[in-house]
């Protein structure tokens, strides 16, 4: 997934198209750690760990992580460099609420305008998806599932509306970590997939819409409940 403001790697001169290639491959690799909880909130993310790690230039580092800073998974505080930033429950109920009005409002137009041809790319892109949850794999698993909101609400045919979902997307990848390994979340996450297609073939928006916004909520939800169980004295939101 590209994010909002980034340059088009087309577009660059062939010397940059390697720097920014490097830099990106950086922002999805530290973007799938995050959302599969490989790394955890408040973890620290030190410039010369990640050079070992990626082999990686520290430039290619620096930028990825202001990078993702800008999309909100990492924050940077005085004397002790970046980390994964950890979202409290107000944070999470903000995105959230944004998310919901962006993806319903992308759903009613794909619910009157989608083709055939945008129904059958959603189609395919959840068989990717189903495929990649049947093989226990998680990093495809991710990928697929970007995938297959990336086919969903590109058929509302508003490229504003789009970047906007992708980039709220990306700040909830943190919101998903407390999500993904719970038993069950996979199957019904694929479920709620087929289900979203089924009522998009019978052009049947109010069950669409009713399908999204629980969709959205899972992960929410399962964010605030263990943030509420590892910090109860915290203030409520």
């Amino acid at each position: 997934m590209s994010s909002p403001g980034l340059p088009t790697r087309a577009l660059l001169p062939p010397d940059e198209r390697g720097a920014e290639a490097a830099v990106q491959g950086l922002v999805s690799r530290l973007e799938e750690d995050i959302v599969l909880g490989y790394l955890h909130p408040r973890e620290r993310l030190v410039e010369d760990a990640l050079i070992e790690r990626f082999a990686a230039k520290r430039y290619a580092v620096r930028e990825a992580l202001a990078r993702l800073e800008r999309l909100g998974l990492v924050e940077r505080q005085p004397n002790r460099g970046a980390m994964v930033r950890a979202l409290t429950p107000r944070d999470v109920e903000e995105i959230y609420a944004v998310r919901e009005l962006l993806e319903l409002a992308a759903a009613r137009d794909v619910a009157c305008r989608a083709t055939a041809e945008d129904v059958q790319r959603v189609v395919d892109a959840q068989r990717q998806h189903d495929d990649a949850v049947g093989n226990s794999d998680p990093k495809s698993t991710f990928r697929a599932n970007i995938y297959f909101h990336q086919a969903f609400f590109s058929a509302c045919g508003n490229a504003e509306l789009i970047g906007a979902i992708n980039l709220y997307g990306q700040k909830a990848h943190a919101v998903r970590s407390f999500s993904i390994g719970t038993p069950g979340y996979l199957a019904r996450s694929r479920e709620e997939h087929w289900a979203i297609i089924d009522a998009l073939k019978a052009r049947d928006e109010q069950r669409l819409l009713t399908v999204c916004r629980d969709h959205i909520r899972v992960a929410r939800d399962a964010y605030i409940d263990s943030y509420r169980h590892r910090f109860p004295s915290a203030p409520p939101s």
